[in-house]
């Protein structure tokens, strides 16, 4: 096959094709066959050197015949088409396949790579075997210039790089300059735009690149002053960044502040590289840096029309500012002091009481005989208008503390990274979010059965007819045993949990983003009709709650909607919820007129605690998982984290059930040591946590 490539051929892509194909293992996974295949190459070139001339010679034909600027400035960077378009553009190009025109780079890559898996084992071959093989093909020998004398000399693949990073200048500009950047940051009108300036200076570094290779002289200056405003560029995407936290964002804003990132980074690498080809002239020195771009780009084509790659990114994007939120929203759901500790538990008592009721209203409404889409819609207004109307009042819904403590917990592990001093505290912070949890499920259960059996023992004595049938009892009691489907019920509530937690960052953000509050201060009639004073604390409440809301609203229809879909489709689906199905055992209890046996109220039990564990362990594992992946945390030390956090239960076990029985100053600064200090979340609460209560029961006015 080398042999080969010393000969003219018609088609030599064909032969980078078959060479490839060789290198190729026979399954993607096969690193060690990979690593083996590329190492006997490069030992057979450094014993030939006829046939490394010739695989030289091919290759630098291969990049001297082909246009190179698109494979730099679009592979393995975002589009300017919108999410949508893009979604379409890739779908469509795995149902039908672009026309591959191998007059440029891009296309060829994608032809000799051209299995979808290739990019695994090419970035799984370490990079110092690929540098190896680099400098066995080229040798010491120095490059040669270009005779033309519109390129200075340069080689044709170096004149493509600096074209290609003329392209990406104007990019960055083009982008910089967008209405959604400026908006976030004003500073960029009153001031000169780096992104603008950049554009600037590269070109002149361009242009006095080309002279210096011609010449042989120093661009040591030039690349200094290029070298800070790319550094300004990144001290702008970063500011915005933070400033977005804050004022919110949009799937527009992160896309472009996205494409913003990898532009100045595929900049930089190529810089670096013309940097270095420029000092030593040599195709062997700069091997490193060849083969991290070309990983990259081999990794870009592989995947281009993979369409979970990109949602999973857009996912990454939006997520990060609605975890965000959630997470400052989390650290109220978390305890540190014993007033703390029973003012969650008595949030939680009022929660139970309210789901008491709104599991008896869910039983009347049953009885009507409506429509099933008419029945539907009772069910999720019930439900919504009842999780609002706890958080209005300043209730807690046990199930809905995991999404919220699971980013908290996501953000105390992101501050973890590497330093092992403090797992403690994450240890202290997994243990307090446990005995919180467990004092909210507590509250919820331990008034909705008894507040259950008191409505219908006083609608019994007030109708005369039992509020549950018997039959209707023993049907209440099938839902919440074991073995009847249950536990996948409450794994499809706790789904909805998760998405709730989702919406509740979503509206915080929108509005912060859209400035809902400040709109609502410009309306009129409002003022006129309230008086301006009462309007403020509209506004003050919208800012601070509009979040919450929605989430409790929108999981009320979630829940109710779920039976709908089954309905819909003829499929057996349904939702369990501890504190409803607890409620439904009280109910029942009743309406068999106590005559429990006590397997029966064993199973009962049992029934319960697991569609607890199940709600609380799938909502918890799902948005732990989305806010590690939107902060891009991969956590190494989960093994030792675990091993602490059982030690700690069996010489503590205290701490994860009570709170420590501290009290005064201590107990106070105890409530706030663990937990990392916060930035005032919309500009008005501070949501650090207290030991003085407020951080437990003022928390009901700004998060659900």
């Amino acid at each position: 096959m080398l042999g080969r490539f010393r000969e003219e051929h018609d088609d030599d892509l064909a032969l980078w094709v078959a060479l490839v194909d060789e290198l190729r293992p026979a399954k993607a996974s096969d690193t060690q066959a990979a690593i083996a295949a590329l190492r006997g190459l490069t030992h057979t070139l450094a014993s030939r050197h006829d046939l490394a001339e010739g695989l030289c010679d091919a290759l630098i034909r291969l990049f001297r015949e082909r246009k190179q600027v698109s494979l730099y400035v679009s592979s393995g960077l975002l589009p300017s088409t919108g999410f949508f378009s893009e979604t379409a553009h890739r779908i469509s190009g795995r149902l039908l396949p672009e026309v591959v025109d191998t007059d440029y780079m891009k296309d060829v890559l994608s032809v000799v790579f051209h299995r979808k898996d290739d990019e695994a084992w090419v970035t799984a071959i370490p990079d110092a075997d690929w540098v190896e093989f680099l400098r066995s093909v080229f040798g010491s020998t120095p490059i040669q210039p270009d005779s033309t004398e519109e390129g200075y000399g340069l080689p044709h693949a170096a004149a493509e790089i600096l074209e290609a990073l003329r392209v990406l200048a104007y990019h960055v500009s083009a982008i910089g300059l967008e209405p959604e950047l400026i908006r976030v940051d004003p500073t960029l009108e009153e001031h000169e735009s780096p992104f603008l300036a950049q554009n600037e200076e590269l070109l002149v570094y361009l242009d006095h690149y080309r002279r210096a290779w011609r010449d042989g002289t120093e661009l040591v200056e030039d690349e200094k002053h290029l070298q800070v405003m790319l550094d300004q560029c990144d001290d702008v995407v970063l500011r915005i960044r933070k400033r977005a936290a804050k004022i919110g964002t949009s799937l527009a804003l992160t896309f472009k502040l996205e494409r913003l990132r990898q532009h100045l980074g595929r900049i930089a690498d190529l810089l670096f590289l013309l940097q270095r080809l420029h000092a030593e002239r040599r195709i062997d020195a700069v091997a490193t840096q060849i083969v991290g771009i070309f990983k990259q780009l081999v990794h870009a084509e592989c995947r281009k029309n993979k369409l979970s790659d990109y949602w999973g990114q857009n996912v990454e994007l939006l997520s990060t500012r609605m975890t965000e939120s959630a997470s400052k929203t989390g650290e109220h759901y978390i305890t540190s002091t014993r007033r703390e500790y029973f003012g969650i538990l008595g949030s939680a008592a009022l929660g139970g009481l309210i789901i008491a009721v709104m599991t008896g209203l869910k039983i009347v409404l049953g009885r009507q005989g409506f429509a099933p889409l008419t029945e539907a819609l009772a069910f999720c207004l019930n439900y919504g208008i009842g999780f609002v109307l706890i958080h209005i009042l300043g209730g807690t819904v046990a199930t809905k503390q995991p999404a919220m403590t699971a980013n908290a917990i996501a953000a105390s592990i992101g501050e973890s990274q590497g330093k092992n001093s403090n797992l403690e505290n994450l240890v202290e912070l997994i243990a307090r979010t446990v005995r919180s949890q467990l004092a909210a499920i507590l509250g919820n259960i331990g008034i909705a059965i008894p507040m259950a059996m008191l409505i219908a023992i006083g609608i019994h004595w007030l109708t005369g007819d039992p509020f549950t049938e018997p039959g209707k009892a023993r049907e209440l009691l099938r839902q919440v045993d074991p073995v009847s489907g249950a536990v996948l019920f409450a794994a499809i509530a706790g789904f909805c949990l998760f998405l709730s937690g989702l919406i509740a960052g979503y509206y915080d953000n929108l509005s912060a983003y859209e400035r809902i509050p400040q709109r609502l201060l410009q309306l009129r009639w409002p003022r006129r009709l309230f008086s301006a004073a009462r309007m403020q604390r509209v506004a003050a409440y919208v800012e601070n709650n509009l979040g919450a809301l929605a989430a409790n609203f929108f999981f009320g229809f979630l829940l109710g909607g779920v039976t709908a879909l089954g309905v819909l489709f003829g499929l057996p689906l349904d939702i369990r919820h501890i504190a409803f199905s607890s409620a439904y055992v009280g109910y029942a209890a009743v309406g068999i007129d106590f005559t429990l046996s006590w397997q029966l109220a064993a199973l009962s039990a049992a029934g319960i605690a697991l569609i607890g564990l199940t709600n609380l362990g799938v909502s918890f594992a799902l948005t732990l998982y989305v806010a590690l992946r939107a902060r891009r945390i991969t956590f190494a030390q989960g093994r030792e984290l675990g091993k602490m956090i059982v030690r700690r239960f069996v010489s503590r076990p205290r701490d994860f059930l009570l709170p420590p029985p501290s009290t005064g100053q201590a107990e106070e600064q105890n409530g706030e040591a663990s937990l990392p200090q916060r930035e005032p979340h919309n500009g008005h609460v501070n949501h650090k946590i207290h030991g003085n209560g407020k951080g437990v029961l003022g928390h009901r006015r700004s998060n659900g």
